[in-house]
């Protein structure tokens, strides 16, 4: 039995010195360098955060091409005829003094009113184009037809055409005219009478001065 005994203390020994092995100050005395020995836990290192990508940079939004197109076959005075309702015949470098008398003339821009520009370089008889929006004191929108400007075709009418008064004393007296179909871009600079409204001359209160309203 003995024997057997010392077998049982030999075998469980052979057992636990591999694993003693494994764990080194398990079982050092105080003073023992393996005493100091500890498993070291790994520490937690921070990763950069990745970059956020920036917002797109809105860009700029494109000229408003305000101007349309309307209909082919119309010169300048009987389209003005035909949209303001002013009955003044001949030509239209004749408009202006064929409304005195007849029509309110001033010179301060009015929807409906008819702007009438005297000949002037390649324009031999002058032109008419009605008003159809006044956007400040400085810029109107007119609806014409035959004029002149890249894209456009001989006798197309065009409506929401910009026009800037470029007159020192803001009468509109000299105007630049929107280029083709973009509202931002404009021609060289036109003499112009001023304006002929469709009503009696007897609503000025003085021939050539600024309409009442």
């Amino acid at each position: 039995m003995r024997r057997i005994a010392s077998l049982r203390s030999l075998a469980l020994g052979l057992i636990a010195a591999p694993l003693l092995a494994f764990a080194p100050g398990a079982l050092a005395s105080p003073g023992d360098p393996r005493a100091e020995i500890r498993p070291q836990r790994p520490s937690l290192v921070a990763l950069p955060m990745p970059p956020r990508p920036m917002p797109p940079i809105p860009q700029a939004a494109p000229a408003v091409t305000r101007a349309v197109a309307g209909p082919v076959g119309l010169s300048c005075v009987p389209y003005a005829r035909q949209v303001s309702g002013i009955q003044i015949r001949g030509n239209a470098r004749e408009w202006w003094q064929a409304a005195a008398g007849r029509y309110a003339r001033g010179q301060r821009p009015e929807a409906g009113a008819v702007l009438a520009f005297p000949p002037s370089g390649r324009m031999r008889l002058g032109h008419v184009a009605v008003v159809s929006r006044v956007i400040n004191p400085r810029l109107i929108e007119i609806d014409h037809s035959n004029w002149r400007g890249p894209g456009i075709r001989p006798r197309q009418a065009m409506r929401g055409v910009r026009v800037q008064d470029v007159s020192e004393n803001n009468d509109w007296t000299r105007v630049r005219v929107q280029t083709g179909w973009t509202s931002n871009a404009f021609g060289r600079v036109f003499p112009t009478h001023g304006f002929i409204y469709n009503r009696p001359p007897a609503s000025m209160m003085a021939e050539g001065g600024p309409a009442r309203r």
